[in-house]
Parts: structure tokens; C-alpha cells; sequence
């Protein structure tokens, strides 16, 4: 049971995550950081494994994959994962949608890692550039007009995506909310075509809509209902000197089963024997996707666009030379430089049949 006293056998570390002195720091916790939690104390890396079976980690480069709209303007997303809660996909595309899409059946996040454009959408459009994120609502209908090639990242929820609620730092940190940029409506002329299609996105879909008029015509709106865009760059990283924190201090949205979260650049742990890297764990109650935007740890270049999905209930974490590295050249690094979106589900992923075919191998 939770108790405010926590029980240690054997030998282990007066500092949670520090002065391991040989040993590998494993935690096994429930409810994604934030619930019952056994750090155990372990002779050799737990992520020395060759895994066969559904359950695998996977490590896969997103240059590889073939969105269907990076060649064809009236192509759509990639899929790459998938379960009851959210669809995370990729999308490459390079000219102007010749449609209008609608998601029905969620609310959608994208993340910028390449490119700029125009986010036309019914309450008005958004520019967006590298580092922002794009809010879509649930059945809003809006059209992708980009300036070269642009990838995004994109989560689709099936419940509704919310800021979480504040914590004991107040409603301004890490994500103050008024950094957003929210369109001013700016309705668009017919263009004299014959009709206008938008596609629905939903499951057993799509469905096609023909109107005789530009479905974003409209003049005026007011609520609090709306797309908008938030640049990492306005992210607000909390930090400690003496322990590294958990995932949990770096969530942006989060709907039912789904948290999405920014690893930015920020002061490395400075109090000695500190462990600066994620300690080894298997978040048994969550899947957890990366996306590397850029960056690198301690001097390591992080490729950009390589995604990993590490599954609830197997090791993952950063291998043992990677750890030793860190605390050699622990007086040589001030700063954490990564950028790295992750997203965590409650429910279990499935991967697409071209995320297994583009897998690194990296546990086989």
C-alpha cells in the first residue's frame, strides 16, 4: 500500500538516483511516475536483452517511412501506431492539400519537426514553423498548406485533449497557456470551382463532403473551443539540481490514456553523484513513444526523426556505456541539450505493418 514511509532492504543508496557506486538504478512504478514505486539496485543492465515477440522495443528513423501525402498531394498520413485511445502518425507533405479534412472522431495534435506554412482552418489560419505544436478540434474543418516539405508528428485522441490541470506550481508552469497563438477568423473567397470536397477522417471512413462554397467562410466566433499553435521554444522546463525528474514534470496535453510531453534543453544536475540520464525503468502501466526532434546528451548527437516505441512492462532506459560516459565527463557539461516528444498511452500500441518493416533491429 502507499504509505509516506518507504521500506529499504539491502544495500542501496542513501539518494534516490545518485551515488549508485556500481550499481544500475532500476525503478518498477505504477500509474506513469506517479504512483506505488520500488527502485531496485541491480549488478548488470536490465536493458541487455534480445527480445522476440509482439512486446519487442523498436527503434525506426522517420526519413524511412513513406507517407502516402509526401508524393501525392490528395494522399494522406502514415500510420505508425495505433490503439482505442489515439492514433499517432506521420505525415510529409510537400504541396497544398487539394481538399478540406475533417477528424471526427478526435482532437489533433501535430508537432512541427520540419517546415513552415499555413494551417487554414474555419476559426481563421495559423502559421507554423519548426517547434510548434498545431491544436485541431474534434470535427473542425481545416486545410494543411505548406512551404516545402513539412513533417509533423501527429497524435489524434479520442477523447478530448486538455492542458492539465495545475499543479503546485500554478497555471502558468511549465505551459503558460497565453503563449498560444489563436487565429482571428479571415473567411475565404470562392475560388469558382464547381465544389468544394472535405474529407472526413473517422473510423471505417473516409467520408467525402461536397459544398458549393469555401467551408471556411466564416466571419466571427467566440468561446473556448479553438485550434491554435505553441512553439517549444515558449516551454518552460522544470529543473532540479540534485535528482533528475521524472517524465511527469514535462506533460503538455493529456486526454483519456494519452499524455504528450516535451523534453527540452535545460541546466544539467549539478550536485556531485547526481544521475543525469533516466534511471532504468519499464513504466509497467504505460507504452511510451519518442520522437527525437534534435539535440544532442553530454556531447552525443541525437538523430533527428528517429522514433522508439519502448512497450509498458519491458526495460528501457539509456545503455550502461551511455550512463558511464555521462559521469566521466560530468564537469565537462553544464546543459541537457535534447529534444525529444514523447507520448505516453495507457493502453497498449500497435504497431503498423511498416513501422515493424523499417525497425532498427536494435533488440533482435
Amino acid at each position: 500500500m502507499e504509505s509516506f514511509v518507504h521500506l529499504r532492504k539491502g544495500r542501496t543508496p542513501r539518494r534516490l538516483h545518485a551515488d549508485l557506486d556500481g550499481l544500475k538504478d532500476d525503478e518498477l512504478g505504477r500509474g506513469g511516475f506517479t504512483g506505488r514505486t520500488a527502485n531496485m539496485y541491480r549488478r548488470h543492465d536490465p536493458t541487455a536483452y534480445r527480445a522476440v515477440g509482439p512486446l519487442r522495443p523498436l527503434d525506426l528513423l522517420s526519413g524511412e517511412l513513406k507517407p502516402g501525402d509526401a508524393t501525392d498531394a490528395g494522399g494522406g498520413p502514415l500510420l505508425m501506431f495505433g490503439n482505442a485511445d489515439c492514433r499517432i502518425m506521420l505525415s510529409r507533405r510537400h504541396e497544398p492539400m487539394p481538399f478540406y479534412t475533417r477528424h471526427v472522431d478526435g482532437d489533433l495534435l501535430c508537432f512541427v519537426h520540419r517546415g513552415t506554412g499555413v494551417a487554414e482552418t474555419e476559426f481563421g489560419p495559423l502559421r507554423y514553423r519548426e517547434g510548434d505544436w498545431l491544436y485541431i478540434p474534434k470535427a473542425c474543418t481545416w486545410r494543411q498548406a505548406p512551404e516545402g516539405e513539412t513533417t509533423l508528428l501527429m497524435v489524434e485522441t479520442t477523447d478530448e485533449l486538455r492542458v492539465p490541470p495545475p499543479g503546485q506550481l500554478g497555471r502558468h508552469f511549465p505551459f503558460d497557456p497565453s503563449q498560444s497563438t489563436i487565429p482571428d477568423p479571415a473567411p475565404i473567397e470562392d475560388d469558382g470551382r464547381d465544389e468544394y470536397e472535405v474529407r472526413l477522417v473517422h473510423e471505417g471512413g473516409p467520408t467525402t463532403l461536397y459544398y458549393q462554397h469555401n467551408p471556411l467562410d466564416v466571419e466571427g466566433w467566440r468561446g473556448d473551443n479553438f485550434p491554435f499553435t505553441f512553439n517549444i521554444a515558449d516551454y518552460n522546463v522544470v529543473t532540479s539540481d540534485s535528482v533528475h525528474l521524472p517524465p511527469t514534470v514535462h506533460l503538455f496535453m493529456q486526454a483519456t490514456g494519452v499524455y504528450v510531453m516535451n523534453f527540452l534543453p535545460k541546466p544539467a544536475e549539478s550536485v556531485p553523484g547526481t544521475e543525469r540520464t533516466p534511471w532504468y525503468h519499464r513504466n509497467v502501466d504505460y507504452d511510451e513513444i519518442a520522437f527525437f526532434h534534435g539535440g544532442s546528451l553530454y556531447g552525443i548527437p541525437m538523430p533527428p526523426g528517429l522514433i522508439s516505441h519502448a512497450p509498458q512492462g519491458v526495460h528501457h532506459g539509456a545503455p550502461e556505456k551511455a550512463r558511464d560516459r555521462a559521469r566521466r565527463k560530468f564537469d565537462e557539461h553544464s546543459r541537457v541539450d535534447w529534444q525529444v516528444i514523447a507520448v505516453d498511452t495507457r493502453r497498449r500500441l500497435t504497431p503498423s505493418g511498416e513501422v515493424l518493416a523499417n525497425d532498427l533491429g536494435q533488440h533482435s
